[in-house]
């Protein structure tokens, strides 16, 4: 496959409906929950932990990380870097983790520009790297009915939990803002005007600082 030797960020190509996944997570229980339902392919000497396509890879970011100190810095640094590729990162927000989360907030998205997307635990990280995919790979909705459907399914658990830790959403505001925009693109890509009409205006900015992209 080709990507750059030198630091694992060159493009890779990913099969549609595929997932390229680093070797240190083979038999995790994270690569376990996708089996079935996307495939796997284990590659090694990879920067990124996954690779949902050719120009799109998720970073995780477990619990352990966090605790340890800053060392997992460094591969976001060197994905946001790479003209190649977008990055999103995924993080492990837990009891133990969650005194470190605003730094590693600050630091993702207000100094590096990047999508941060915090998950309680493995399982509910292979439903939001599942959902993310299928976001790439699903064709246009032939039937509005099912689109609406799809996108109240989507709001299930883990994306649901994901919106709601964006500041000023929580519980009430999460589900009307999914049933608007059905997935983290489309939230992400939101305009200002657009988001006031289903949170107001305050709560919009703040959705919109959230997902904004320095440069």
């Amino acid at each position: 496959m080709e990507r750059n030797p030198s630091d694992g960020t060159g493009p890779v190509h990913v099969p549609l409906g595929h997932v390229v996944a680093n070797e240190k997570w083979r038999g995790s229980q994270l690569a376990q929950e996708m089996q079935g339902k996307i495939k796997l392919i284990f590659e090694d000497g990879l920067t990124p932990d996954f690779y949902l396509s050719n120009r799109c890879c998720v970073l995780y970011v477990t619990e352990a990380d966090l605790v340890a100190g800053n060392g997992y810095r460094k591969r976001l640094v060197r994905v946001r870097n790479s003209s190649n590729i977008q990055g999103i990162v995924v993080v492990e927000k837990t009891r133990m983790s969650e005194q470190y989360f605003p730094a590693l907030q600050k630091f993702t998205v207000l100094d590096l520009g990047m999508v941060l997307l915090p998950v309680a635990n493995q399982m509910e990280a292979s439903c939001l790297i599942i959902q993310l995919v299928q976001e790439q790979i699903k064709e246009p909705s032939k039937n509005p009915l099912l689109g609406k459907k799809r996108a109240l399914l989507l709001s299930e658990p883990s994306l649901l939990r994901t919106v709601q830790q964006i500041p000023g959403v929580g519980k009430v505001k999460a589900p009307l803002l999914l049933q608007k925009f059905p997935s983290i693109q489309k939230l992400s890509n939101a305009s200002i005007r657009e988001l006031e009409q289903v949170v107001g205006q305050a709560v919009a900015q703040q959705i919109h600082a959230f997902f904004t992209q320095p440069r």
